[in-house]
């Protein structure tokens, strides 16, 4: 694994592989647990990404990244590590989280130049994160919910959580359609530019079906989580089939999901997740 790497070795780098650009620079970007990731900058101002991290989680990650290179969404993989310790892919200037522009726009894009490229998993055997795999995609959503119900504490009550579990035990007792995902497909890992969605990083790839990247897109920030943005977004998808009255349920579970991330990481956006908790419950018992 590189850690704190020189310029010099990483111009080594670059020519041992036949990148030609000459590095001037090297940021050092936030990185998971195990990894780092840095940003490399040239003397005319292109920028490059080195991730090092576990070999696991590098090999998974550019697996995705070469399945769809297709989609103008994803970067560029320019360089693999033969020992899957580290890799170097294209940089997408922007910024994550903030200046997204409407949902129903980077929604549409997302869905019509990621989620719609999107091929069956050749796994036959194992659900949910890659290196975690579950035997049933049930058993996925069942560890996610519980998940959720400790980071939400107190701030719903044991009747939503029973509501969530009554959905997942009836929703996903069949065999879904079983697609590689992306995984992480929330606004932090979306960069925009001029309110308008430009790239998708950092992969956390995982099997299952393609509404789970869609709905987790859809509830990854806390505006416009209503059934017009919605339908009109799902509608878009190629590969997916649903009646309306099971996406609200299933919007229902990835709500309650988001609503512990945002307990955990950005309490911020606490009231009005749980304003629209209110109403998505509201529209399921009227089912």
């Amino acid at each position: 694994m590189l850690i704190n790497p020189t310029i010099n070795e990483i111009n080594n780098l670059f020519k041992m592989h036949h990148i030609n650009e000459e590095i001037s620079g090297i940021q050092s970007l936030s990185g998971t647990t195990a990894g780092r990731v840095y940003r490399l900058s040239t003397s005319l101002n292109k920028h490059y990404i080195l991730k090092s991290d576990e070999p696991e989680q590098i090999h998974i990650a550019q697996q995705f990244l070469d399945t769809y290179k297709n989609s103008l969404l994803l970067p560029e993989v320019l360089y693999t590590d033969p020992a899957n310790t580290h890799f170097i892919y294209t940089y997408m200037e922007g910024t994550t989280h903030f200046n997204r522009g409407l949902k129903r726009e980077w929604l549409t894009r997302l869905v019509k130049e990621l989620f719609n490229t999107y091929v069956r998993s050749t796994d036959t055997k194992s659900w949910g994160r890659i290196e975690f795999p579950q035997r049933t995609w049930k058993e996925f959503n069942q560890i996610s919910i519980q998940e959720a119900k400790m980071n939400i504490g107190s701030i719903l009550t044991t009747d939503d959580y029973n509501l969530v579990q009554f959905k997942v035990d009836r929703l996903f007792h069949e065999e879904e359609e079983k697609f590689l995902l992306h995984g992480d497909t929330g606004v932090h890992n979306f960069v925009f530019a001029q309110n308008k969605l430009i790239g998708v990083i950092d992969p956390s790839p995982m099997v299952g079906p393609i509404l789970y990247d869609f709905l987790y897109a859809f509830s990854s920030s806390p505006d416009n989580i209503n059934t017009e943005t919605l339908f009109a977004t799902f509608e878009l998808l190629e590969q997916v089939e649903m009646e309306k009255s099971r996406l609200i349920e299933e919007a229902l579970v990835h709500l309650y999901c988001r609503i512990g991330l945002s307990n955990k990481h950005h309490p911020d956006d606490l009231p009005e997740y749980l304003k629209a908790w209110q109403e998505w419950k509201r529209l399921c018992q009227e089912l």
